[in-house]
């Protein structure tokens, strides 16, 4: 028998997502973000959601810009970090001796020792209770070679990506191999 929750913000699992914004003074920012997903396929775009109170907010409205870097498990004591603490009062890639790259497609830099990097300029915003949805074209793909499979694709084995259970604030790497997409289920 299910037992009711109510109305919250509880699906398992949620992303765990680094955007990356430059502030008004060319600042490099990054801030924890697991509200967001892929939105549309063409054109490609993903999106994410912010409360108007964060600076990460203030500096996509102004720029028109983000990136969406997929830490490993590697750096999630780093991405925590990054989560707990504004921009306004910290450099964080300072804080974590992390690298800030500038992408050459939008006006926004990246992660560089995060694995997997979505490079975009923003397509839409819709305000939604206390959050802003924004959504971003996917320009670019980047991805380290250390975790493309032997078919060139990422292997999320070897990027080890960081998920996050919303209801118990969790950090989660990810489980065992089930099955081929749209195959599985066919037999």
């Amino acid at each position: 028998m299910k037992k009711s929750l109510g109305a919250k913000t509880i699906v398992h699992p949620a992303p765990v997502w680094v955007i990356g914004t430059y502030d008004s003074d060319g600042k490099p920012n990054v801030a924890d973000v697991a509200w967001g997903g892929i939105c549309c396929s063409k054109p490609p775009c993903i999106a994410i959601s912010l409360r108007k109170a964060t600076y990460s907010h203030g500096n996509i409205m102004e720029r028109k810009a983000f990136t969406v870097n997929v830490p490993s498990e590697k750096y999630v004591k780093e991405t925590d970090y990054f989560g707990t603490i504004s921009g306004r009062d910290a450099d964080k890639f300072s804080e974590t001796g992390l690298t800030s790259v500038k992408s050459e497609l939008v006006d926004a830099p990246y992660v560089k020792e995060f694995p997997l990097v979505l490079e975009c300029k923003l397509l839409h915003t819709f305000e939604i209770g206390m959050h802003t949805e924004f959504i971003g074209e996917i320009m670019d793909v980047k991805v380290e070679e250390n975790v493309l499979g032997k078919d060139g694709l990422t292997d999320i084995g070897k990027l080890k990506p960081v998920i996050f259970t919303p209801d118990s604030g969790g950090y989660y790497g990810v489980g065992k191999y089930l099955g081929k997409a749209f195959s599985i289920g066919k037999r």
